[in-house]
């Protein structure tokens, strides 16, 4: 009862608590499985107890910018292509990047061609012999359907070209094969005579069907050729090479000095980088590496054997004496 004799209203008796739920831990994961390596194509692998000769040792690889080439040199100086096939040609950008990594396929490559690059050598000035082993390959921009690419040996580059060359014939001669005089002709076809094989003159309407030459293409063949030779400007072994986005020029490099290049001159060099002392007994790193930027043509990187990489900005001066070191 309150004071003013009404009653007072009944109160709810409390709510009891939710009952405690224990958090259960999460389940402890299972330890990581180590990754399998397993090879997708194997070329040139050797039987057990094959011996493996020298010449056929691979000493540089290379893969073009679409992924679509590989190139291969060996100590024999021999550069190897080989293509990719599980990818269409026609495709579009769309579908070859789902096919590149798509989980369930891998790239699959078969051999293209290959082709003798460099010969052994000898510098009779410097009583210097110089082996065919292939260094470094680079490819260069496609064009015209066919195949561009660098490669070097210790001191001389070429630039080649590798296209598919088509051989034609002609078929489908004007007279039938089964009555007309062959006469010599390739492949047993004749041509059109004012005569028969008689003697007969060959009479006004006479002939009952006209038909013009076809020229058939018989097979398909690709061909290698050396298009540029660039030698005689490194006084020590080359040890890269690396072209320009521009598709015009490209470096070389060796232990003391790096080199711009044309692709279409072949006699002249320029000198932008050159680290040889005036006093030999005062070199103290060489050159190990040059690579150009890819997309920006006016920088490239060097790097040096004290483990240093230095930036350079060709747009700055012709001989590049100042750079960024990393």
């Amino acid at each position: 009862m309150t004071m003013n004799g009404a009653a007072a209203p009944e109160r709810s008796p409390p709510a009891s608590p939710p009952p405690l739920v224990q958090a259960q831990a999460p389940p402890s994961p299972s330890p990581t499985q180590p990754l399998e390596w397993r090879f997708s194509q194997v070329f040139g692998e050797r039987s057990a107890g094959e011996e493996v000769q020298d010449v056929d040792i691979i000493s540089a690889i290379e893969f073009n910018k679409s992924g679509h080439h590989l190139a291969t040199g060996d100590r024999g100086g021999r550069v190897v292509l080989f293509e990719r096939t599980d990818v269409k040609d026609h495709a579009s950008r769309k579908d070859a990047e789902k096919a590149d990594y798509s989980i369930s396929r891998h790239p699959e490559f078969r051999y293209k061609t290959e082709f003798q690059s460099h010969e052994p050598e000898f510098d009779y000035l410097k009583s210097l012999e110089i082996e065919e082993k292939i260094n470094q390959i680079k490819w260069c921009q496609a064009t015209n359907c066919a195949l561009f690419l660098l490669s070097t040996n210790d001191k001389t580059i070429k630039f080649w070209k590798v296209q598919e060359k088509k051989v034609k014939k002609v078929s489908e001669m004007n007279l039938d094969r089964s009555t007309a005089p062959t006469n010599g002709s390739p492949g047993g076809t004749g041509y059109l005579r004012p005569s028969l094989s008689n003697g007969n003159v060959l009479k006004p309407g006479g002939l009952p069907l006209l038909r013009l030459p076809v020229v058939t293409t018989q097979e398909t063949s690709l061909a290698a050729s050396c298009r540029r030779v660039y030698a005689h400007a490194h006084d020590y072994h080359i040890n890269s090479i690396s072209n320009n986005s521009d598709g015009e020029t490209f470096i070389s490099a060796d232990d003391l000095r790096i080199n711009l290049w044309n692709l279409e001159i072949s006699n002249q060099s320029f000198n932008i980088i050159d680290v040889k002392p005036t006093n030999m007994e005062d070199l103290t790193e060489v050159i190990t590496s040059a690579e150009f930027h890819p997309t920006h043509c006016n920088t490239l990187a060097y790097s040096s054997s004290k483990g240093s990489i230095r930036l350079v900005d060709l747009r700055q001066s012709a001989l590049c004496d100042n750079h960024s070191q990393m």
